[in-house]
């Protein structure tokens, strides 16, 4: 019996690729949000040209942020995670590759198309249909490589932050293809093979789910890696971890029917939607509190460290956001908040509170140690990030809570004689002050990531790549 050393290195180059591309995604995405923020204050700044009309942009700033921005963190975390608990290369170098350059080019595609007004129309699912496609095969090769490292783990078990990527690759890939089914009848126009109020049902069950397991179940995996070992505690709960993931994919799946409460969708459905995305609110706080209570004998660790404050802090916007939606989608409450600056508030404390938040936080821990650093080139940055985001945020939901009630109250409001009190336009001028803050609190946010953008530059141009390599190296002895 001999025993055999093989040093087997990480691919820490696609992760490298993705965590650099998540900075640079989320500066272009962040600052075309500001952009279109500031139309709402300023119309001129429509430019009186088509492809820099709000109608046109605002499908680009959605699809910059979750899937440039936040596809990006989570390519290049899940790469990073499923490596390192798995304790094996991914299964195949080249096809990590195609999948980063084939979501690089899809972006690229976006950047190009929504602006020049060629749309599905379908929120969050714009791109037409030779992107779709092309976007279908990239995340198909996605869950190849992402799965068919885990078939190949050196650790018996698979580790829980494996589980909610897995869920969300998978489910991801489901509710683009089944909603993307269409006839083209050109090269960049398409028609749905569904109609009217069945069309409406399957993009929201899309829609929302795209929040659901793109923006939520995904991020979740990354929270279960990130926030214990920056906090350098094992996961509170490794039961309730479990729990917490069969109970959220389970009910997530059903919520997206609260989109449409009020409309054409026959009433069971929308009652269907309401109830599940009530019972909804006992997950998501499972895994919040989850993810808190990993801090315990370890909130100290807060004073001195701002990346476990950008990972705590997601927690905290995490736990509120998800108390929000399901308040939102009972139906007395839906009928002051649907259609106001509400809706809007809601979605951005989940995706700048605890969707940017978490990813942050998660590419500040891995950027020294894909670089060969010891830690980021500036601790005190990271600290004014951390500061610009936070106010940024509560700016930016604050604002449009305030607007979204008054937008509520002002539509409603009748007259004796059954009349409108105030017309649309009285309502819009109500709302002025809030689109400034609100355009405030996004710049606040996107400067943010020029810092983290500075900070990145310095730390990746001082570091030492084969170093980190060279410790990415694991050891594995086998018997023979």
């Amino acid at each position: 019996m001999s025993t055999a050393i093989s040093p087997t290195a990480y691919n820490y180059k696609v992760v490298r690729q993705f965590a650099i591309m998540t900075v640079v995604w989320g500066i272009l995405g962040m600052g075309l949000g500001v952009f279109i923020a500031s139309q709402l204050v300023w119309p001129q700044l429509n430019l009186d040209l088509p492809w820099a009309s709000f109608g046109r942009l605002r499908p680009l700033h959605t699809n910059l942020v979750i899937f440039a921005f936040g596809g990006c963190a989570l390519f290049g975390t899940s790469y990073y995670v499923v490596q390192r608990t798995c304790q094996t290369r991914l299964i195949s170098d080249s096809m990590a590759a195609f999948t980063f350059w084939g979501w690089q080019a899809v972006i690229v595609g976006a950047l190009i198309t929504l602006p020049m007004g060629y749309t599905t129309t379908k929120e969050y699912a714009e791109l037409e249909w030779p992107l779709a496609i092309l976007l279908a095969i990239v995340w198909v090769t996605y869950g190849l490589v992402f799965f068919g490292t885990i078939v190949k783990r050196k650790t018996k078990h698979i580790y829980v932050g494996n589980w909610f990527y897995g869920a969300f690759i998978v489910v991801t890939a489901m509710l683009h293809i089944v909603n993307h089914i269409s006839l083209p009848v050109s090269l960049f126009k398409s028609y749905s093979a569904y109609s009217g109020a069945t069309d409406a049902m399957i993009q929201w069950w899309y829609g929302h789910n795209a929040v659901g397991f793109f923006l939520t179940t995904g991020f979740l995996g990354m929270m279960y890696y990130f926030v214990p070992k920056q906090a350098e505690r094992p996961i509170y709960s490794y039961r309730l971890s479990i729990v917490h993931f069969w109970a959220l994919i389970t009910l997530y799946i059903w919520a997206g029917p609260h989109h449409l409460h009020y409309t054409a969708l026959p009433d069971w459905a929308q009652s269907l939607g309401m109830v599940m995305s009530i019972i909804l609110l006992a997950p998501s706080w499972g895994g919040m509190i989850n993810g808190m209570m990993t801090l315990s004998g370890a909130w100290h660790k807060l004073r001195t460290d701002p990346i476990l404050r950008f990972l705590v802090v997601s927690l905290a916007f995490y736990g509120m956001s998800t108390f929000e939606g399901p308040m939102m989608a009972i139906k007395t409450v839906n009928s002051l908040s649907h259609y106001t600056d509400w809706t809007i508030g809601h979605v951005h404390a989940g995706a700048l509170g605890w969707v940017a938040m978490i990813s942050i936080g998660a590419v500040y821990h891995m950027i020294p140690k894909l670089y060969g650093r010891e830690q980021m080139h500036s601790i005190g940055l990271i600290n004014a990030h951390f500061w610009l985001a936070t106010i940024g945020t509560v700016l930016y939901i604050a604002s449009m809570w305030v607007n979204g009630i008054t937008q509520g109250l002002m539509w409603r409001a009748i007259n004796d004689d059954g009349t409108l009190t105030y017309s649309f336009v009285e309502a819009l001028q109500a709302s002025h002050p809030g689109y400034i803050v609100r355009a405030l609190g996004g710049a606040f946010f996107a400067s943010g990531m020029l810092l983290m953008a500075y900070n990145v530059f310095r730390t990746v141009r001082a570091a030492n790549p084969a170093q980190a390599e060279e410790a990415a190296k694991i050891v594995v002895v086998g018997a023979h």
